[in-house]
């Protein structure tokens, strides 16, 4: 008998999911719906020879090894919106284990979530399973108290994996087979209408993952997408949820955020919302003083300027604008309670260095370039001796005097500095020469040597 009723439980259960499954949907709620609403190239206007062919083949051969598989997230949106995505990503049903397996060379990464990366020549294509529902009972995933999601190894259908995504306009799949977008979250509507929504209930998803706040942020100034109401409303009282990210993918983020090409109108944002006091309270000092909001006004539109010229950012150089007037602040308390110019220097730029490090955890390589940059500057303003010749040999001369420059324009320094040295490197031995100031600079004092007819222990 208990077999019986076993069995007529597993029917029932089954018929309730058929039921769930094929009942009819109503057209134009695909966030309610099981199925998607799927768009022809009339409706999304995505040029298919605007696809890297790298990220083609990898969704042809996954669809010819028997597996759905799909270009998914911001490279679907750019399409649409009429950019050039940076990278392609897909999105399939196969395992890592058989994504390994139909491409040779490939290789499985990532500890948080499995991925692999697809190589063709010098391009690299993202390869993910549909995710599942983080809060599904199996041991790879797992939730801290405060909500935000610590594991999610989990897999599951596509429309799971549409559900796991931020916002509506990343939740979009687009198949180059049948040149369709399928749409589970009215993305597509979203895009038209110029707004950034996120899918499910905002307070719940923020706690996930606070991160997809500063995501927020660096879309809408990035895409020129407006915050939708219900997914603004609720940041700059949830802000503090920052402090609980690990401070590396912190960093990770405001890369992206910084080095978007509108790193000015992401800094405002950051303000805007409460949200710079997470990852860089300092702006507040910064943007209050006027020759500082100056200065970091002209980093950031210069940042902007290069990103968009194709030309390198340096990180370093980028944060080392960001901090400068703290350091400065700092560097004349120092000064003024008795310490030497170049010591109490060090003990500025140290002193910002670790309040910075408490919140973004800085690469050692991009913390010591900050802090060259930081050191080179009152060896600017020694124009006398073989100093000027010493400085301009260093490695990071250049760096340091791109600082200097945005000093001099910003209102902090005489622009005659910056010229002068302009000219100094351009000039022959003989003229350099000719250029220099009297050395007024104090000389290091030479440590005495030892006397030949000292005894060991004397000496």
């Amino acid at each position: 008998m208990a077999e019986l009723r076993k069995c007529c439980y597993n029917i029932l259960m089954i018929r309730k999911l058929l039921q769930k499954v094929f009942s009819p949907k109503q057209k134009g709620h695909a966030q309610h719906s099981s199925a998607a609403q799927r768009f022809s190239k009339r409706t999304h206007g995505i040029n298919k020879h605007h696809i890297s062919p790298a990220a083609l083949k990898t969704t042809e051969g996954l669809q010819k090894a028997g597996f759905e598989a799909f270009i998914v997230g911001g490279a679907v949106r750019d399409l649409m919106l009429g950019k050039v995505p940076k990278d392609f990503d897909i999105a399939t049903n196969a395992t890592p284990e058989q994504v390994r397996q139909v491409f040779r060379r490939s290789r499985i990464i990532g500890r948080r979530f499995r991925i692999v990366h697809v190589l063709f020549g010098n391009e690299t294509i993202e390869v993910t399973t549909f995710r599942g529902h983080h809060l599904a009972e199996n041991d790879n995933a797992q939730v801290a108290e405060t909500g935000r999601i610590l594991r999610d190894n989990v897999f599951g259908s596509q429309q799971e994996d549409a559900m796991r995504r931020d916002f509506s306009v990343n939740a979009l799949y687009y198949d180059p087979k049948t040149e369709e977008v399928w749409d589970y979250h009215d993305g597509v509507a979203d895009i038209k209408k110029g707004v950034l929504r996120v899918i499910g209930d905002v307070e719940t998803r923020y706690k996930e993952d606070p991160v997809r706040m500063l995501r927020a942020v660096r879309l809408s100034a990035k895409l020129g997408l407006k915050i939708d109401r219900a997914s603004e409303a609720p940041i700059a009282r949830m802000a503090n949820l920052l402090q609980d990210v690990p401070p590396s993918r912190l960093f990770e983020e405001m890369l992206k955020l910084f080095l978007s090409g509108h790193a000015m109108e992401s800094a405002s944002a950051l303000r805007q919302h409460g949200l710079h006091h997470g990852v860089l309270p300092l702006l507040d000092v910064v943007f209050e003083q006027p020759m500082g909001e100056r200065f970091v006004t002209l980093a950031l539109t210069n940042t902007d300027q290069r990103i968009q010229q194709d030309k390198p950012v340096s990180p370093a150089f980028l944060f080392a604008t960001l901090l400068w007037h703290e350091v400065l602040a700092t560097w004349q308390k120092y000064q003024g309670q008795g310490e030497k110019s170049f010591p109490a220097l060090q003990q500025a730029m140290y002193e910002v260095s670790d309040i910075l490090a408490e919140k973004l955890s800085i690469p050692k390589r991009f913390s010591v370039t900050m802090r060259e940059i930081w050191g080179m500057q009152p060896r600017f303003e020694q124009r006398g001796g073989q100093r000027p010749f010493r400085l301009i040999e260093h490695e990071r001369y250049r760096a340091g005097y791109d600082f200097l420059l945005l000093r001099c324009e910003s209102g902090e320094l005489d622009m005659s500095l910056a010229e002068w040295w302009d000219e100094f490197a351009n000039a022959d031995t003989a003229h350099r020469t000719q250029m220099l100031q009297p050395d007024t600079a104090p000389r290091k004092r030479r440590r005495k040597r030892r006397t030949s007819n000292a005894t060991p222990q004397e000496a």
